[in-house]
């Protein structure tokens, strides 16, 4: 059952051990398990039924919509992809996890026990899933779900699987040619084409966003995470904190398979004085936005990225230090450099990202306040 091969049994005793140095904390084993033999920090039953039960109290509700974490869409978005679907549903209980393969079926119909009328799962596209048979897994169970509501003379379509991947957006408007996104990308997902622009094979893109980080045009850019966009939304953080008073004001740039609980409870950190942005990969993310962040109102920026071995995107880990590297020496000459830092970190690790966090704030606060005029972005 574990795709990462991190669940073995003991020859000689008998018992089932996790490795976990291999383990992903995708959550399958534990939705699997018959006996509930395995706990679970994120995401564990008790925590998914009380929230829905809270957010159907806050939102009166009867539409829960599951997303897996690598395909999330905004708001908008999901408007869109429901209405695709002929469901025109403005308000409706949102819960973004890991993966999608982490929900047993048990919580399918405990929900709908406690008044869900509707369950859609936007979940990633059988070769998208970066926790290799997630999606395959899940769905399986929401077909024995639809047979089970069958047998009980209910309505099967009341749980709906929607597949969904996000891709690079790609102006060919904007596109010279230079064809570096060609070999950039890890997954071959662009092709040169003679005397022509570049073409992209959307059922391989992979939407970890190596080709929008290269292209000297903003020709191609990661669907969500366009470059504006983000630079939009931490200026007016900033503006905010420094209104208020905040000192010292952190911006933290974190990878979403790196850290779950924080990325999902974003409003947590307001009170530690952070804001916390979520990027695909590490390696997508433009090292002009750290220079931009602390030109606009930011005293310090922190990366919060995974490991190599956890990295659920080819190159990922790599292609990151690389950019590290450019980034640091641009820094370095501008006399920033002790207000970034990189921090590896781990779901495994439960409270590795507080930590760090904590001791990146200290660290920053003990420097002069950061006196910087706005700059024009870059």
């Amino acid at each position: 059952m574990c795709p990462y091969e991190a669940i073995k049994r003991d020859p000689e005793t008998g018992k089932v051990e996790i490795d976990l140095q291999k383990c992903q904390v995708c959550g399958i084993c534990y939705s699997a398990c018959p006996v509930s033999a395995v706990e679970i920090v994120y995401y564990d039953y008790a925590t998914l039924v009380n929230y829905v039960k809270k957010m159907r109290e806050e939102r009166k509700s009867d539409t829960l919509v599951l997303m897996c974490r690598g395909n999330s869409p905004s708001t908008r978005e999901i408007e869109h992809i429901l209405k695709n679907q002929g469901l025109s549903v403005k308000n409706y209980i949102p819960l973004r996890l890991p993966c999608s393969g982490r929900v047993p079926t048990d919580f399918l119909l405990k929900t709908l026990k406690l008044g869900i009328k509707s369950i859609v799962s936007i979940q990633c596209e059988d070769a998208f899933c970066r926790f290799k048979e997630g999606t395959k897994i899940s769905t399986r169970r929401f077909i024995l779900t639809k047979n089970v509501l069958d047998q009980l003379g209910l309505d099967k379509n009341s749980v709906r699987v929607i597949k969904h991947s996000r891709k690079a957006v790609y102006d060919t408007e904007k596109c010279v040619g230079c064809d570096k996104c060609v070999f950039i990308c890890p997954y071959k997902a662009i092709e040169p084409e003679p005397f022509a622009t570049p073409k992209i094979l959307n059922e391989e893109c992979m939407g970890c966003g190596a080709c929008a980080l290269v292209c000297p045009y903003d020709a191609i850019q990661v669907e969500g995470f366009e470059f504006e966009n983000v630079l939009k939304l931490y200026t007016e953080s900033a503006r905010k904190l420094k209104a208020e008073g905040k000192f010292p004001v952190i911006l933290v740039f974190c990878c979403q398979w790196a850290e779950f609980s924080v990325l999902d409870n974003p409003e947590s950190l307001l009170l530690k004085k952070a804001v916390v942005l979520e990027v695909p990969c590490f390696k997508s993310l433009d090292p002009g936005h750290v220079i931009n962040a602390l030109h606009n109102g930011f005293d310090g920026v922190m990366a919060a990225v995974c490991s190599n071995e956890d990295c659920k995107l080819q190159e990922g880990g790599e292609t990151a230090e690389r950019n590290m590297t450019v980034l640091k020496n641009a820094l370095k000459k501008i006399d920033l450099l002790e207000r970034f830092e990189l921090y590896r970190i781990s779901p495994r690790c439960t409270d590795d990202f507080n930590q760090k966090l904590e001791e990146f704030s200290r660290r920053i606060a003990a420097l002069p306040r950061l006196e910087v005029e706005a700059k024009p972005n870059v």
